[in-house]
């Protein structure tokens, strides 16, 4: 069996794990891959040349390079049952709280609300796109990320019309309270996601870490949404949740269009 390590200097989320994972699918030299993405290193055991493989992650335009390549003894690897759970617990706090953001930010007529709970649901597409995919056929895996990466656009440019509607309009201040309360819980819920990944003995793992970054994010947006609703009701005015809601639309659409390469 070989090791190789290649960089991947554009690969800095799990959404481009998810594209190396698709576009390396059905080669069947692949043992088993090891994403660090800190470090933006992968590590791929294999069997044989490692020629297609190499074309393969060359051909993704990721900056990779190949760094090192060595024959070791054959390895055993086995999925972490554990790591898979603790992966759809992440998952379904993070859908969770797209439901109770988008419905919320609706109510309140809050873009940062609505905003956030597009990253949540950003989220959730990354993480479910590898775990619903388990198993399946790449055309099914296609599949799953084209739909997922049109919905998070389409839902994106949707947001970016209201704004501009209301940033043209009438100024109609949102509940500024309500985008305070339910941000701070998204921020309780993003921090208990935080404390389950840090407690997980997978911590050290690359994908775990992955998610970690994810949801450190995730806490960032929060903060700033809280930050939004605090400057509206000092200033009076619904400008501060207009500029949050469009910092994060423009997030979700480049998730989405990272989501989107999966298709190709």
């Amino acid at each position: 069996m070989n090791k190789t390590i290649f960089e991947i200097t554009k690969m800095d989320c799990p959404s481009e794990e998810n594209l190396i994972r698709i576009k390396l699918d059905g080669i069947s030299s692949i043992k088993y891959l090891d994403f660090d993405i800190p470090n933006r290193k992968l590590t791929i055991f294999h069997n044989g040349e490692i020629g297609q493989i190499e074309n393969s992650i060359f051909e993704l335009n990721l900056g990779g390079k190949k760094i090192s390549t060595e024959q070791i003894d054959e390895t055993d690897f086995n999925e972490d049952t554990n790591q898979s759970r603790l992966l759809w617990t992440v998952l379904t706090i993070n859908f969770a709280f797209f439901l109770i953001e988008i419905t919320t930010g609706i109510i309140s007529e809050s873009m940062g609300l609505v905003a956030d709970s597009l990253d949540m649901l950003a989220d959730s597409f990354v993480y479910g796109v590898s775990l619903f995919a388990v198993g399946g056929t790449l055309t099914r895996k296609k599949r799953i990320a084209k739909l997922a990466g049109y919905f998070q656009i389409t839902l994106a440019l949707m947001g970016f019309i209201e704004v501009l509607r209301r940033f043209f309009g009438a100024e109609k201040l949102p509940d500024f309270w309500t985008m305070i309360i339910v941000s701070i819980f998204a921020l309780i819920a993003n921090g208990i996601c935080l404390y389950l990944l840090q407690r997980s003995k997978s911590k050290e793992e690359a994908h775990i870490k992955a998610t970690m970054i994810v949801s450190s994010n995730d806490v960032i947006i929060n903060l700033f949404v809280i930050t939004a609703g605090i400057l509206i009701n000092w200033l009076n005015s619904n400008k501060p949740d207009l500029v949050i809601g469009t910092i994060v639309f423009v997030l979700v659409i480049q998730g989405a269009i990272r989501i989107l390469k999966l298709a190709k």
